[in-house]
């Protein structure tokens, strides 16, 4: 019987997303119950975040064949169409989740998906799209043990992971698994040794909150927390919780975190059905050298740019309108998958 190796066992952990990258990964809007009407107002918000991003780094961007000219277009020479067959846009969480073995080497995991607990169905191009982009890279593929998306975790690339109750122990994704067995998933394939569980991520969050949304990393032992100002608001005490948490926790090297507040956009607005719009300025994607973070047209946008600043110095910081991929479900940062600088390993 032959052994399975994992990430781990050959040196490979997952790198903090400040660490250099070789490109960034997108995904073209293709979903027409997504965004209905408004597809062609998403194109042009997912084409903006790449034009944006291309101005520090490649950005790839896989795209039904069909729509190949379409993103030359929108995007640019920037920006390359990579033709495969795709369900939607989210490259964050049907991509690979790349690793690296610290010696200038990269390969890929690619992970189970069901689309966000079956919240869409007709998602099988998505779940094989991670392998393809790998194997099209020539990378080797360490292949995870159970649904995971890449917008569910935060890495520092020191051995630390955060990540949601909420999404993780979801019946919806991994039913059979207990938590100690998702931690040692997560251990052997990102090479991580400390997990710190968050609560509950945004209200009405489709994703059944996704950490991308309310908190990351933002250097060694420093993490960016969505914080709303009103007390009342539902996600209020959410996030207190998750505060707390984290106090009470420590990094991989047992050092206490620095936590920075991020506002969260003042304005509450709603889908047509009622639920809550989930918008939140820590889902922002970090490119060589800047970060490109989501505005919402919101009295909040300036106050959280000054925030991100703050907390990366020698960034550019690079506002983007998100109003229309929030509508589509998510951010910048969904959207987005980097690729870290090195030489792929068969």
């Amino acid at each position: 019987m032959t052994e399975v190796r994992m990430p781990a066992d050959d040196g490979f952990f997952m790198p903090a997303e400040w660490e250099p990258h070789e490109r960034c990964w997108m995904q073209w809007p293709a979903r027409a119950e997504v965004w209905g009407e408004r597809l062609p107002q998403a194109h042009a918000a997912y084409a903006q975040v790449a034009r944006a991003i291309a101005e520090f780094e490649p950005v790839s961007m896989v795209c039904r064949p069909e729509d190949e000219a379409q993103v030359k277009l929108a995007c640019g020479r920037g920006v390359t169409p990579v033709p495969l067959p795709i369900d939607d846009s989210w490259a964050r969480d049907s991509g690979p989740i790349f690793v690296v073995d610290g010696e200038g080497h990269v390969a890929g995991t690619h992970w189970a998906f069901n689309a966000w607990g079956n919240a869409y169905h007709g998602y099988e191009n998505d779940a094989a799209v991670g392998g393809r982009i790998l194997e099209r890279l020539g990378m080797r593929l360490y292949k995870g043990q159970m649904v995971l998306e890449g917008g569910s975790i935060s890495v520092d690339g020191y051995g630390t992971l955060l990540t949601t109750e909420e999404c993780l122990l979801n019946d919806n994704r991994n039913p059979e698994l207990t938590r100690q067995q998702i931690e040692e998933n997560l251990a052997l394939m990102l090479g991580v040794s400390r997990i710190v569980w968050l609560d509950r991520g945004l209200q009405d969050d489709e994703t059944s909150g996704h950490v991308d949304m309310i908190a990351s990393f933002a250097g060694k032992g420093r993490v960016l927390l969505h914080m709303p100002d009103d007390r009342s608001d539902p996600n209020y005490a959410r996030m207190q919780d998750n505060r707390q948490r984290l106090e009470a926790s420590r990094d991989a090297h047992g050092q206490k975190f620095e936590i920075i507040e991020m506002p969260q956009p003042e304005r509450q607005m709603r889908r047509p059905d009622g639920r809550r719009l989930c918008t939140s300025y820590v889902n922002a994607y970090l490119a060589n050298g800047a970060v490109i973070m989501p505005t919402y047209d919101d009295p909040n946008d300036a106050r959280a740019a000054a925030v991100m600043a703050e907390a990366f110095p020698d960034r550019k910081i690079v506002s983007v309108p998100a109003l229309e991929i929030a509508a589509g479900g998510g951010s910048i940062h969904c959207i987005t998958q980097q690729q870290p600088k090195g030489i792929a390993v068969r």
